[in-house]
């Protein structure tokens, strides 16, 4: 009976705490981390840690609402997350100049010959498999 009592504050603890969710959260992306440094893998211990999430959510390990709160917060508080790239724009004034606006030519450009091209491919696999389709 106190083993179901205890279960039951932890579970009323994460689902009311957001500050315990964003622990939580934490706690997955610090596992993450974890393994990959420990099994020397190429990707993001950011993205091992959310695909633990992931698996836990699909497998009805943990409910969304475990979670939801703290995810909420974080994701209306991204901001705070950029600053520093903002801030380094305050270092270096050359980007505010002739050098910015290249940059950002640059960068337009590029986004937009991106989507040309994945929106040529589409029409021309599109119209491809509409031309050979038996239907």
């Amino acid at each position: 009976m106190r083993r179901q009592r205890l279960a039951a504050a932890i579970r009323h603890t994460l689902h009311r705490n957001r500050l315990v969710q964003i622990a939580l959260l934490a706690g997955f992306w610090a596992c993450g981390e974890a393994l990959v440094r420990q099994l020397h893998l190429p990707v993001p211990g950011g993205i091992i840690g959310m695909a633990v999430v992931l698996v836990l959510l699909a497998t009805h390990r943990i409910r969304p609402d475990t979670l939801g709160r703290g995810a909420k917060w974080l994701l209306a508080e991204m901001l705070l997350f950029f600053v520093p790239a903002v801030m380094a724009l305050l270092d270096h004034h050359e980007f505010i100049g002739t050098l910015g606006l290249k940059l950002l030519a640059v960068i337009l450009t590029g986004t937009l010959m991106v989507m040309a091209s994945t929106a040529l491919t589409v029409e021309l696999f599109f119209r491809l498999r509409t031309r050979h389709d038996p239907a």
